[in-house]
């Protein structure tokens, strides 16, 4: 079995150099990961015992049962975890755009390093605006993640994992081809301006803060009748007194 699958992996590897099919941004999919890793990856127990005649459907079985982690390399040996060995695989099987959206529309806890391994093949094999496109509306997923890497197994959230795709360079033993910013492909038509959900939930807390201090501007008028309610009062008040002040003059004059 183990020789079988090496023969699979060297096959497709040593296509690299030929005209083997090219990922939709122009890679050769057998050269977007690094020389070193991709032969270990190819020599790990993980990738002989759980790759082999692997296909798409394998795949979700495959994170579900052995994915617990999002990482690139691990140990002094810099053994490959099991998240790149199934990224790996997908370079090899080069998934259907149907697949893929099947991949990023599971849900639940189940699933999540799923949609984490096909945001990260995604973006190792998509042109830019695809990848904008196909990635961004993940980028509201809280759902969370373990990570591993030389410094130790960290937390993080799907929302982060997908901004790193879009923003840095390196990922999971992963050097990402650098893609031309969101502003560039805005200005030549290929995206819309995108609005983010933050600035949805600003946009409704200044209408709320504008309404409330609208309320408050009526305030005064309600302050001002209460004084000219009082300014009644007490010219009532002065006025009894002074009828008082006559009555008594009267009584004073009589006796």
């Amino acid at each position: 079995m183990s020789d079988s699958v090496q023969v699979d992996a060297r096959r497709f590897l040593d296509e690299r150099g030929s005209s083997a099919s090219l990922a939709p941004n122009g890679l050769n999919p057998a050269t977007i990961m690094e020389k070193a890793v991709k032969d270990r990856i190819v020599d790990s127990y993980f990738y002989k015992e759980q790759c082999f005649a692997l296909n798409e459907a394998d795949i979700v079985d495959r994170v579900v049962d052995h994915v617990s982690f999002v990482a690139g390399t691990l140990g002094g040996t810099q053994r490959p975890s099991p998240f790149l060995c199934l990224a790996f695989k997908l370079l090899e099987l080069a998934p259907s755009e149907a697949i893929l959206d099947m991949y990023l529309a599971y849900g639940g806890e189940k699933f999540k390093y799923l949609r984490a391994l096909a945001c990260f093949y995604l973006r190792l094999t998509r042109p830019a605006k695809d990848v904008y496109a196909k990635l961004e509306p993940y980028l509201e997923d809280r759902r969370k993640l373990r990570r591993k890497n030389r410094q130790g197994t960290s937390l993080t959230y799907i929302d982060e994992f997908v901004d790193d795709l879009l923003t840095k360079d390196r990922i999971c033993a992963t050097s990402l081809w650098k893609m031309p910013k969101r502003e560039i492909l805005e200005d030549l038509g290929q995206l819309e301006e995108r609005i983010s959900p933050l600035q949805h939930m600003l946009d409704e807390e200044d209408e709320e803060e504008n309404g409330e201090e609208e309320g408050g501007g009526s305030q005064p008028e309600e302050v001002n009748g209460n004084g000219e309610d009082a300014d009644r009062s007490e010219g009532e008040v002065e006025a009894r007194e002074d009828m008082d002040v006559d009555d008594d003059q009267r009584r004073r004059g009589s006796t």
